[in-house]
C-alpha cells in the first residue's frame, strides 16, 4: 500500500467507527447489582483520558498517578475485575513527546510494582498471535479503549484497536465520556459486530557503575536523578562537541566557539544541579508540606527545552531497561513520584529572581547533606569531563523561565463566601443530625445570607400565581381506566369487558378455579404442625359425617372404574401396538382419574404391558442394541406401584416386580425385594444375560431415568392449602402469614414461592372488607400479570364502592384506593406513602409484598424500593430467586423492624386507642410481630441441562455441556463449588467415570462405584435426593483431589469434560431459522430465545416467518395458485349478484322463486368461500403454531384486542406462524397476547429482551441464548434460564447457548449472583418531598417517624458510621438550598413552587432548573401568542419551548467525537442546539450559585476527611506522610501557601489546585477529599454544555426537537440512530413531563388565559397527537 491507500485505509475505519458512536449505548459497565465480570483496559486510552484531565498541569507526575489510582480504585470498589493491556508498538506514538515515555514506563513499572492488578506488557500488538490467543482464553466482557489520541497516530492505533476487537467479537466501551455514582460506572458501550548501540553501552556502563558506588542499593528515585542527569549531561557533551567539529570545519574563530561551549554545558549543568535539588525535596518533604507550595505560572525558556527532551529521552532508556539492576536492592516503592517538574519551577524561579535579588535563604542541614551527595555521585559518573562544585547551585546568568507580568498564582486573594449554616427550627432536624450539629458553624440572624431568603410573595401577587397551593399529586393525576362512579352504560359494558379479559388472562397463567372469600371473625392462630389427638369416643353427628364421607368415596371409586373399563381395550391395544404412545395415553387417563385402587390396577396392566414388549424385543433383537426406553418405562412403573401404592401390593403383585427386575438383569435387586426362587423358573440362568440391561441398577436408574425419578413430597395435607401438599418450606412461609411476621424469601424461579403471597392475600381478604394488602412488582408487565391472577383467584361480595383488586401504575390506574389488594410499581407505592393527605389510607395497609426485591441492588429506581422498605410499618414479605447475600438483607430488615417497634412503643398506648376507632369497624386487632425470618430454599422441581450449539458445513449440531465443564481447579480451591451448580443423574454419573479414568489408582474408586454408593446401594426406587446426596459426595472428593496434591489428575477431569472448543464459524443470523426447526424436530419447543437487543428480537422472529414462508411457496404447486385464482374470481362474481339480488327484493315484493334464487348464490359463497380457505391453509410443517391449543373464537377475541396498536398486524401475522416476539417497547396489549398464546401452547417460538426475565410467567420447555452482550450477566443468564421446563409438564429443561463463547458460558455457569449493596439514598427533592410530608402530614407523629425511618436507615449507611455521618451532611446541604432557593422556610416548612419541584421528582435537577426559569419570568417573555387577545403560538414558539424543553427534560449525550462525523442526515438535525441566550444566562446564574453553596458545604464537610487516608495513594497505599522539614528556610519560602486549601485534595495542590476551584464550572471529582465520600455529582447543578475527560464536548441528540419538527420514528432511527421502541419510550417520557408540567401550572394559576399556561397546553396537545399517530 503506498501512502495514499495508507491514509485512504485510516479515512475509512475512523469513518466505520463514526457510524457506530451514535448507536453506543450510555449503559452501567458494572451492571445491575454490582456483576463483576472481567474485562480489560487499554493502558494507553487510560493515560490518554487522564493526561487530558483538566485540573492536572503537566510535569506534575504525582498528582497523574493519584487521579489514575483514583480511577482503577473506583473500578475496583464497584467490582470490577480487569487487566491493564499496554501494546510495544504503542510506544511509537508517543515519540513526538518524549516527556511523557518516561511517565508511560513509570506508570507501567508501578503498577506491577506496587499494586496487585494483572498487567500485561507482552503482546506487540492488536494482531498478534499470542493477543488472539489471550482473549480466546480470557475471554473478557469487553476491552475499554479511547476514541481519541494525543495525536492522530495514537488515535489510529486506536481506531485499528476498535475494529479488530468487533472482528474476534469482544465489546468495546469508550473511556471518554463516563460518569459515575456510588455503586456504578455508566460509559458508552459499542457492541460488536530498538535504539541506538552506542547510546545503550553508555547507559549500561553509567548503571554498571553506579552499582559500584552505591553498593548497598538505593531508592528509584535517588537513581534515576543521578544517571540521567550524567547521561543527558554526556549526551549533551557529545552533542556539543560533534557541532563544534562542523564549526571548526567552517574556520571560525576558535576560542569563541569553545568559551561558547563552556558556557552552554555550565548551563546545563546549572539545570541539573536544580534537578538534583528538586529530587532531595522529594525524599524529604512530606505530602502534607508540599501541598503548600506557591504555583509557578511561567513557562520554560525555549533554548534549554532541546535539553529537557534529552534528559527525558534518558529517563525512558533507563527506566525501559531497569532490569539491568536486578540483585541489586533497588527500592522501587516511589516510581509514582520521580520528578516534580513544578517544584523544580519554584526552585528557578528563587534563584533567578529572588536570590539574585539579594535573598539568601539557607537549604538546612540534612537537604544540603543529600544534594551533596548527589551532585559528587553525578560528578564521579560523568567521569569524561569535569562538572564543577555543588556549590553555588547557579553559576550562569541565563534565565530559565520565560519572564511573565504575574509569574506566581495568587490563592489567597480568590474570595470563599461566608461559611455557615442557616439557622433552622425544626423538630425533624434536630433529631436526625442533632448530634453533629453543635459543631457546625451557624450564620448570625443579621446575615446578609439569611435576611435576602427569597420573598416568593412578591412574585405571586405579580401575575395571580399561587404557587403555595397543594398540588394534586400524581395518583390524581394518572389516567383513570374507568371512572369509578359514571353509571353510563356503554361505560359499564367496557368495565365488564375488561374483567372477562383479566379472569381469562388470568386462568392463562394457572388452572386455579376461583375462590370464593368471605370474612370471618378472626380467630387465634391454632398450631397447625401439631396433630390433634384423637377423642376417647365420637359423638353421634360425627359418626354420621364419617358413614357419609365413606359413602361418597365408594361411588366415586365406582364412577372411575367405570370410565376405566370403558376405555382399557383401546389402551391396552394400543400398548400391544406401539408400547410408548399407549403409556402416554395410560398416564393422560391416570392424571385425571382420584382413586387409588383403580390407580393402582392401571399401573398393573401397564407393567404387564411392558414386561411383555420388553421380552418380545430381547427375544427378536438377539445380540443387537437394545431399546431401553421400554426398560426404563417398566421401572417407571415399578417406581410408581412401590412407592404411591406399597399398601395395595398383594403377594402376586410383588412376584410379578420381582419377575421385571430378574428380566432387566437386577438380580440383587431381585432377591431383596422376593427371595424365593420362584421367580425365574421358566427360564434358564444362561439365557438371562439375553434379557439383561447390561448394566446395574443404580447406573441404569441415574443415567436413562434421571429426570424420571422420584421427587421428595410429603404425603400429609395442610388444612391451609386445598389445591396441593405444600413443601417443609411453603409450611413455613405459611407459618410466618399466619404469626403476621415479615420474611425475606429466596428460592428458584418456579418453586412455587409466589404461593405465600396469594395465601397473605386470603388471609387479610378474610379478615375484614378495611385490610389492604399492597403487591409491589417491578415491571408495569408484571403488574398486569398479578392483577389478572388475582381477578382469576378471589372473588368476594364487598359494600357498594368497594373492589377486590387495584392497579396503579405511572400509565393508568383503578380502584386503587377502594380495593383491598393493591398491585403497583415501586415509583407508584412510594408516592402514595409520601403523600401526606394519604396517611388514613397508608394505615389500613396489613401486608406488603416486594416481588422480585433482588431490584434493591439495581439501577433504575433502586433506592425507591429500599424506601418502601423502610416505611411500612406493616409485616411484608420480600421475594427473589437471585440474591447472594440474602443474611445481610435481612439483617437490615430486622434492624429497621427493631426502629418501628421503638416508636411503636413511644407511641404508645394513646395511639392504640385512637387506632382501633379509626379503623372502622375493625372488632380485632392483630398482634404486631417485628420479627423478620429467612426462608432459603435452594432445589429446582427440574433438573436444567446445557447444550452448545455449533455451525459446521452449513448445518448445527448440539453437544452437551456438563456444568464442571465451567470450573478450573484455581476456582474450586478458592470458592469451592457454586451452591447453585447442580448436576443431572446422567452427569453425576459421567463425572464418577471421568475421574475413574484418569486417576488409575483412586483409592475410593469401589467406595464411590454408583452400585456401591451407600445412598444408592439395593434400592429398587432411588429419589431424587439420593443422587444429589450422591453427587454431593462426588464434588466432595473432587474438591479433595484438589487440595491433597491431586490436582492434576483433577485438571484432566475437568477438561475431559468440556466440549471441543466449538465457537460458531458461519453465519450465525442465517442460521437462525434452521436452529429453530432442529428444535422442532428434536421436540424441543416451545423456547425462548434471548436476545438483547431490541431490533434484532424483531428481525430473528420475521427471519423464522420468512423461511416458513418460503418453505410453503416452494411446496405450493403451480395449479393451487391458479385454483386460488380462480376462486377468488367467482367469489367476486357471486358477490356482485348476492348485492344485485338485495337490491331487486328490496324493490319488489317477496317472490319465492327469487327468495331460492338468492338462497342458492349465498350457498355457493360459503362453499367458495370455504375452499379459498382449504386452499390457502398453512400447512402443518410450515407453522410453529399448535392449532389445538386454542379456539378460533378465543383466537379472535385475543386478537381483536391489537387491532389499533402499533405493531399489532405484525404481531397478529407472526402468531398464526406460532412465532412472537416480547420486549419492553411494546404496548402491554401486545404483550399480552403473545404471553397468552405462548402459554396457552399456540405460539411456541417466541423472541425476547431481558424483560421477559423479570418474573413474568412464561414456563417452557427450552431457553436459548442467541446473542451476547454485556447484559447477559450471572444474574440475568439465572432470572432467564429458570424459564426452562414447566412444572408439572416437563420433568427436564434444556438450556442452549447458541453464538457464545466457551469461556463466557463458563463464566456465566460459575459466577456468583452478585451481592446487594446500597445506593446513594437521598437527593434534593426526596428532602423536599419528605419535609413536604413531616410538616403537612395529617398525623404529623406517624409521618416523622417515616420520615426519620428513611433518613436513619439506608442500606448503605448499614454498619457504616462514617457514610451515616456524610449522608447527615448532605441532608443539612439540602435543606440549605432548599432555604435559599426559597422552597422551605427556617421552620422546616414548605414554600414557594415547593410543590411543583417536588411533583417532577422524576427529573433532578432539571426540575430545579425549570422552576427557576419561570421564577424568572423566562416563559412569560416566551410565550407570546401571534397577535394581542389570541390564544394561538406560532411554530416558532412552540419550538423554541420544545428546545428549552429537550435542555432539560430530554438529555441523551452523544459521544464527542460524533460531532466530526461528515455523516448525511436526511430529517433530524440530530445534535441539539444550546438554550436560548437569555434562558443560557439564567442557567449560569443558578449553576454558579449552587455550586458556590456545594463548594462551602464541602469545605465545611472537609473536617470529617480521614486526613491519614488523603495523603495516600488509593490503590496503592504508597504513603506520603512524614515529619515536615522545619530547619530549611529555603522550604518554608517555597512552601507558604497554606491558605485555600482545605477542602482539596494534597494530591491535587500539588498542581496548583485550591479551593476557589471548587467553585469552578465541571471540577473533577477527584480534586475533593476522597474519604468525605461525596463528589460533584450530587450537586444539584445542569451544566449546558458537557466535557469528557479529554476536554471535548458532548453534543446532546435533539430526537425531541427532531420529533416535533418531523413526527417520523424511521427518522429519529435512521439519523439519531436510536433505537425504535427506545425512541418511542422516550418521547412517551418527554410527553408525559409535559402533560404534567402543564397540568401542574393551571392548578396553580387563577388567569384563565395566562399565557404561559395555554402555551404548554398547546405543546402538550400538539405533541401527544403527533406521538399517537406513529
Amino acid at each position: 500500500m503506498g501512502l495514499e491507500e495508507h491514509m485512504m485505509f485510516l479515512e475509512k475505519m475512523s469513518q466505520l467507527i463514526m457510524s457506530a458512536l451514535p448507536k453506543a449505548k450510555h449503559s452501567s459497565l458494572f451492571n445491575d447489582f454490582v456483576e463483576s465480570e472481567f474485562f480489560l483496559i487499554d493502558g494507553d486510552s487510560l493515560l490518554a483520558t487522564c493526561i487530558c484531565e483538566k485540573s492536572l498541569k503537566q510535569g506534575q507526575q504525582l498528582h497523574f498517578f493519584y487521579v489514575i489510582e483514583c480511577y482503577l480504585m473506583d473500578l475496583i470498589s464497584k467490582g470490577g475485575q480487569f487487566a491493564i493491556v499496554f501494546f510495544k508498538d504503542a510506544e511509537y506514538a508517543y515519540f513526538s513527546f518524549p516527556e511523557l515515555l518516561p511517565l508511560r514506563t513509570a506508570f507501567i513499572l508501578h503498577l506491577q510494582h506496587n499494586t496487585t492488578i494483572d498487567v500485561q506488557t507482552e503482546f506487540s500488538g492488536c494482531l498478534s498471535q499470542g493477543w488472539k490467543s489471550f482473549i480466546e482464553d480470557s475471554y473478557p466482557y469487553y476491552l475499554m479503549v479511547a476514541d481519541e489520541g494525543l495525536n492522530h497516530l495514537q488515535t489510529h492505533l486506536f481506531n485499528f484497536l476498535i475494529i479488530q476487537s468487533w472482528a474476534i467479537k469482544v465489546n468495546v466501551v469508550l473511556s471518554s465520556g463516563q460518569t459515575s455514582n456510588i455503586l456504578r460506572l455508566y460509559a458508552y458501550l459499542m457492541p460488536s459486530m530498538y535504539t541506538n548501540q552506542t547510546f545503550f553501552k553508555e547507559a549500561c556502563e553509567t548503571i554498571s557503575l553506579l552499582k559500584q558506588l552505591w553498593p548497598e542499593g538505593s531508592d528509584i528515585r535517588r537513581v534515576l536523578c543521578v544517571t540521567s542527569c550524567s547521561l543527558s549531561l554526556r549526551m549533551y557533551h557529545h552533542f556539543l562537541e560533534n557541532r563544534n567539529k562542523t564549526i571548526f570545519d567552517q574556520n571560525t574563530d576558535i576560542q569563541e566557539v569553545e568559551s561558547n561551549c563552556l558556557n552552554m554545558m555550565q548551563e546545563m549543568e546549572d539545570l541539573c544541579k536544580l534537578h538534583c535539588l528538586s529530587v532531595v525535596f522529594l525524599l524529604h518533604l512530606p505530602l502534607s508540606q508540599r501541598a503548600c507550595a506557591r504555583f509557578i505560572t511561567s513557562h520554560w525558556a525555549k533554548n534549554i527545552q532541546t535539553f529537557l527532551k534529552m534528559k527525558k529521552w534518558c529517563e525512558y532508556f533507563i527506566l525501559s531497561n531497569i532490569n539491568i539492576f536486578e540483585f541489586w536492592n533497588l527500592n522501587l516503592i516511589h516510581l509514582c513520584d520521580l520528578s516534580d517538574e513544578l517544584l523544580l519551577k519554584n526552585i528557578a524561579f528563587y534563584y533567578e529572581n529572588e536570590n539574585v535579588e539579594g535573598l539568601h535563604l539557607n537549604l538546612g542541614d540534612v537537604i544540603m547533606k543529600d544534594y551533596e551527595h548527589l551532585w559528587n555521585t553525578v560528578s564521579k559518573l560523568v567521569r569524561k569531563f569535569s562538572v564543577g562544585k555543588p556549590f553555588p547551585l547557579r553559576t550562569t546568568k541565563l534565565s530559565f523561565l520565560e519572564k511573565s507580568p504575574s509569574p506566581i498564582k495568587d490563592t489567597s486573594k480568590e474570595n470563599i463566601p461566608n461559611l455557615g449554616f442557616i439557622p433552622m427550627s425544626c423538630e425533624l432536624v434536630d433529631k436526625f443530625v442533632g448530634d453533629i450539629l453543635k459543631d457546625l458553624p451557624f450564620l448570625k440572624s443579621d446575615d446578609p445570607v439569611v435576611t435576602s431568603l427569597v420573598k416568593q410573595k412578591e412574585f405571586d401577587e405579580l401575575v395571580h400565581w399561587h404557587s403555595h397551593r397543594p398540588l394534586s399529586d400524581d395518583y390524581d393525576r394518572t389516567k383513570c381506566q374507568f371512572d369509578e362512579k359514571s353509571r353510563d352504560p356503554r361505560f359499564l359494558r367496557s368495565v365488564q369487558k375488561y374483567h372477562v379479559f383479566q379472569r381469562f388472562y388470568g386462568s392463562s397463567l394457572e388452572s386455579v378455579s376461583p375462590k370464593v372469600v368471605v370474612t370471618q371473625a378472626v380467630k387465634p392462630k391454632s398450631n397447625f404442625s401439631v396433630p390433634k389427638n384423637k377423642k376417647a369416643h365420637e359423638t353421634k353427628a360425627e359418626i354420621i359425617t364419617r358413614e357419609n364421607k365413606k359413602r361418597l368415596l365408594a361411588k366415586e371409586e365406582q364412577k372411575e372404574e367405570k370410565k376405566w373399563n370403558a376405555v382399557s381395550f383401546s389402551i391396552e391395544e394400543e400398548m400391544k401396538e406401539n408400547l410408548i404412545s399407549g403409556i402416554k395415553n395410560l398416564e393422560d387417563f391416570l392424571k385425571s382419574c382420584k382413586s387409588n385402587s383403580v390407580k393402582f390396577r392401571v399401573e398393573m396392566v401397564a407393567l404387564t404391558a411392558c414386561l411383555k414388549a420388553w421380552k418380545e424385543q430381547c427375544r427378536g433383537k438377539g445380540e443387537s442394541t437394545k431399546d431401553l426406553s421400554i426398560a426404563v418405562q417398566m421401572m417407571k412403573r415399578i417406581h410408581s406401584l412401590m412407592e404411591r401404592y406399597p399398601e395395595l401390593l398383594q403377594e402376586a403383585d410383588q412376584q410379578l416386580i420381582a419377575r421385571c427386575l430378574k428380566y432387566l438383569g437386577f438380580d440383587e435387586l431381585t432377591s431383596s425385594l422376593y427371595p424365593t426362587q420362584v421367580v425365574g423358573d421358566d427360564i434358564k440362568e444362561k439365557k438371562m444375560d439375553k434379557y439383561s440391561v447390561g448394566m446395574g441398577p443404580v447406573r441404569f436408574q441415574l443415567q436413562y431415568m434421571g429426570h424420571y425419578l422420584i421427587r421428595d413430597e410429603r404425603k400429609d395435607p395442610d388444612p391451609r392449602v386445598q389445591d396441593f401438599i405444600p413443601d417443609t418450606w411453603q409450611r413455613e412461609l405459611l407459618d410466618v402469614v399466619d404469626n403476621n411476621e415479615s420474611a425475606v424469601i429466596v428460592a428458584p424461579t418456579s418453586s412455587g414461592k409466589t404461593y405465600a403471597s396469594y395465601y397473605c392475600m386470603e388471609k387479610v381478604l378474610k379478615e375484614s372488607n378495611e385490610g389492604v394488602v399492597v403487591y409491589v412488582a417491578p415491571t408495569k408487565a408484571l403488574v398486569n400479570q398479578v392483577a389478572a391472577t388475582v381477578q382469576s383467584r378471589f372473588t368476594k361480595n364487598l359494600p357498594n364502592g368497594e373492589a377486590l383488586c387495584g392497579v396503579f401504575t405511572r400509565d393508568y390506574r383503578h380502584d386503587a384506593l377502594n380495593c383491598q389488594v393493591l398491585i403497583t410499581v415501586p415509583a407508584c407505592f412510594e408516592i402514595l406513602l409520601l403523600s401526606p393527605h394519604r396517611q388514613a389510607w397508608v394505615k389500613r395497609i396489613r401486608y406488603v409484598i416486594f416481588d422480585e426485591v433482588h431490584c434493591l441492588g439495581g439501577e433504575i429506581g433502586a433506592e425507591v424500593w429500599e424506601h418502601l422498605l423502610v416505611m411500612i410499618r406493616c409485616p411484608f414479605l420480600a421475594l427473589s430467586a437471585t440474591i447472594s447475600n440474602p443474611e445481610h438483607l435481612t439483617e437490615w430488615l430486622q434492624s429497621v423492624k427493631r426502629y418501628w417497634k421503638q416508636e411503636d412503643n413511644t407511641m404508645g398506648k394513646n395511639r392504640n386507642a385512637g387506632y382501633c376507632a379509626s379503623s372502622h369497624k375493625y372488632q380485632f386487632r392483630m398482634k404486631e410481630s417485628y420479627k423478620v425470618r429467612l426462608v432459603l430454599y435452594g432445589e429446582r422441581y427440574n433438573d436444567l441441562e446445557k447444550h452448545i450449539c455449533s455451525i459446521t458445513h452449513d448445518d448445527i449440531y448440539f453437544d452437551h455441556f456438563h456444568p464442571c465443564a465451567a470450573l478450573t481447579t484455581d476456582h474450586i480451591e478458592k470458592y469451592g463449588f457454586p451452591s447453585d451448580l447442580t448436576l443431572s443423574p446422567r452427569e453425576t454419573i459421567q463425572l464418577y467415570d471421568t475421574m475413574f479414568q484418569f486417576w488409575e489408582s483412586w483409592p475410593r474408586a469401589q467406595e464411590l462405584d454408583p452400585e456401591k454408593s451407600i445412598h444408592c446401594k439395593n434400592k429398587i426406587v432411588i429419589k431424587k435426593l439420593d443422587a444429589r446426596k450422591y453427587e454431593e459426595s462426588l464434588k466432595a472428593e473432587l474438591t479433595s483431589w484438589i487440595k491433597n496434591g491431586h490436582a492434576e489428575e483433577a485438571k484432566m477431569v475437568l477438561r475431559n469434560l468440556s466440549p471441543d472448543s466449538v465457537f460458531s464459524s458461519g453465519n450465525t443470523v442465517k442460521m437462525f431459522p434452521l436452529l429453530v426447526e432442529k428444535l422442532r424436530k428434536m421436540e424441543k419447543l416451545p423456547a425462548l430465545f434471548f436476545l438483547f437487543n431490541l431490533g434484532d428480537v424483531e428481525e430473528r422472529a420475521l427471519s423464522v416467518r420468512t423461511s416458513l414462508e418460503q418453505k410453503q411457496a416452494e411446496k405450493r404447486s403451480l395449479k393451487a395458485d391458479k385454483e386460488a385464482h380462480d376462486v377468488t374470481n367467482k367469489l367476486r362474481k357471486v358477490k356482485k349478484s348476492i348485492e344485485k339480488q338485495k337490491t331487486i327484493d328490496e324493490k319488489s315484493q317477496k317472490n319465492p322463486r327469487k327468495m331460492d334464487q338468492r338462497l342458492i348464490h349465498e350457498a355457493e359463497h360459503t362453499n367458495l368461500l370455504r375452499t379459498l380457505e382449504k386452499n390457502l391453509e398453512i400447512p402443518q410443517e410450515c407453522t410453529y403454531a399448535n392449532q389445538k391449543a386454542i379456539d378460533t373464537e378465543t383466537l379472535q377475541m385475543v386478537f381483536d384486542r391489537v387491532k389499533f396498536t402499533r405493531k399489532g398486524e405484525e404481531l397478529k401475522a407472526l402468531a398464526r406462524r406460532g412465532i412472537g416476539y416480547h420486549h419492553s417497547s411494546l404496548n402491554f396489549k401486545e404483550k399480552q397476547l403473545v404471553e397468552i398464546l405462548f402459554r396457552k401452547g399456540f405460539i411456541r417460538v417466541v423472541t425476547a429482551t431481558g424483560t421477559l426475565a423479570l418474573g413474568i410467567n412464561m414456563p417452557c420447555k427450552s431457553v436459548v441464548f442467541a446473542q451476547n452482550s454485556v447484559y447477559l450477566d450471572a444474574l440475568n443468564y439465572r432470572q432467564m434460564s429458570g424459564r426452562a421446563g414447566r412444572r408439572g409438564q416437563d420433568l427436564m429443561g434444556d438450556v442452549y447457548f447458541f453464538d457464545i463463547p466457551l469461556p463466557k458460558i463458563g463464566k456465566l455457569i460459575k459466577s456468583n449472583v452478585p451481592e446487594l449493596r446500597g445506593q446513594f439514598p437521598l437527593s434534593i427533592t426526596l428532602v423536599l418531598r419528605l419535609m413536604l410530608l413531616a410538616s403537612k402530614g395529617d398525623d404529623p407523629e406517624d409521618a416523622k417517624a417515616k420520615v426519620l425511618s428513611v433518613l436513619k436507615h439506608s442500606l448503605l449507611s448499614f454498619k457504616q458510621p462514617r457514610v451515616t455521618e456524610m449522608l447527615k451532611l448532605y441532608f443539612l446541604f439540602s435543606l440549605q438550598f432548599l432555604m435559599k432557593q426559597g422552597y422551605l422556610d427556617q421552620e422546616g416548612k414548605l414554600m414557594g413552587f415547593a410543590g411543583l419541584v417536588s411533583h417532577l421528582h422524576y427529573h433532578e435537577p432539571s426540575n430545579l432548573v425549570f422552576v427557576s426559569f419561570l421564577v424568572k419570568g423566562l416563559f412569560r417573555n416566551l410565550c407570546q401568542p401571534t397577535r394581542k387577545g389570541s390564544k394561538d403560538f406560532s411554530q416558532d414558539v412552540m419550538e423554541k419551548l420544545v428546545l428549552v424543553l429537550a435542555n432539560l427534560f430530554g438529555r441523551r449525550l452523544l459521544p464527542a467525537k460524533f460531532q466530526d462525523t461528515t455523516l448525511k442526515f436526511y430529517q433530524s438535525k440530530v445534535f441539539l442546539e444550546d438554550l436560548p441566550e437569555d434562558f443560557n444566562d439564567a442557567l449560569h446564574e443558578y449553576n454558579m450559585n449552587v455550586t458556590k453553596d456545594f463548594a462551602s458545604f464541602l469545605l465545611s464537610v472537609s473536617k470529617l476527611a480521614d486526613m491519614k487516608q488523603e495523603y495516600q495513594l488509593p490503590l496503592s497505599k504508597i504513603n506520603f506522610t512524614g515529619k515536615e522539614c522545619e530547619d530549611s528556610q529555603l522550604v518554608s519560602h517555597l512552601m507558604n501557601c497554606k491558605e485555600g486549601r482545605v477542602a482539596i485534595s494534597p494530591f491535587a495542590c500539588l498542581s496548583g489546585n485550591s479551593d476557589g476551584d471548587l467553585f469552578q464550572p465541571n471540577t473533577p471529582n477527584h480534586v475533593i477529599l476522597r474519604t468525605i465520600g461525596i463528589n460533584h455529582t450530587q450537586a444539584p447543578v445542569l451544566w449546558s454544555k458537557i466535557f469528557d475527560n479529554q476536554g471535548r464536548r458532548m453534543p446532546l441528540n435533539a430526537y425531541a426537537l427532531d420529533f416535533y419538527k418531523h413526527g417520523s420514528l424511521t427518522g429519529l432511527v435512521q439519523d439519531n440512530r436510536m433505537n425504535e421502541g427506545t425512541a418511542y419510550e422516550l418521547l412517551k417520557d418527554f410527553a408525559l413531563t409535559i402533560r404534567s408540567i402543564s397540568v401542574s401550572l393551571r392548578e396553580l394559576c387563577e388567569n384563565e388565559d395566562d399565557n404561559v399556561v395555554l402555551a404548554f397546553e398547546q405543546l402538550s396537545e400538539t405533541f401527544f397527537e403527533k406521538l399517537n399517530q406513529v
